[in-house]
């Protein structure tokens, strides 16, 4: 039973948005009692040199402005730590992800925080989770050898122990989109609550 949903926005777009659309009848099918909300579209800073030193620098270590740097990149891993289930909007641009998906990856995904490494490779740390990708596209089937970004979301949701993740679809929408809706209105009528 989903309890609380993080909601994380990547398109650009508002109001004419088909996957910020997906996002919010999959929340309502799955009536959670509570919604964080993340809208990625206003950009996330993209890490550089000082945000992974302060990384890299053991945490009791870290000076006030080394934590201040991360104080971001804890704050979005709080959100994905306190969610049982995560609903992410993700329309397809351009064969991959928003860019602002990428740079929320890119603070979400810290050794020792999210994921530790093994004698057997990386294990991911935010196990027990669902996640349920509300997948927009123009022209780009999902699933398909051009479809990077769900491949992409799927690995790096698992790299850091969320394995179970459900993709709704509205994709090919320029080239028939009553089908393309009609397919993910009964996909998100299928979900579990």
């Amino acid at each position: 039973m989903t309890t609380h949903v993080l909601r994380i926005d990547s398109s650009v777009r508002n109001d004419d948005s088909v996957s910020r659309a997906l996002t919010t009848r999959i929340i309502e099918r799955l009536a959670p009692k509570k919604i964080t909300t993340r809208d990625l579209a206003n950009s996330l800073p993209l890490i550089d040199a000082t945000w992974i030193g302060a990384n890299f620098t053991p945490a009791d270590d870290r000076t006030d402005d080394q934590r201040e740097t991360l104080a971001l990149s804890d704050a979005l891993i709080a959100e994905v730590k306190a969610a049982d289930t995560l609903v992410i909007g993700l329309p397809i641009y351009n064969f991959g992800t928003p860019a602002g998906f990428k740079a929320w990856v890119d603070m979400i995904a810290r050794a020792g925080v999210t994921f530790k490494y093994s004698e057997q490779g990386p294990v991911g740390l935010l196990e027990g989770k669902r996640a349920i990708l509300a997948v927009a596209s123009g022209g780009t089937e999902v699933g398909s050898a051009y479809d990077h970004a769900t491949t992409y979301a799927r690995q790096v949701l698992g790299f850091v122990g969320i394995t179970d993740v459900t993709i709704v679809a509205a994709d090919r929408l320029m080239v028939d989109a009553d089908a393309s809706h009609k397919a993910a209105n009964e996909q998100i009528a299928a979900l579990a609550a």
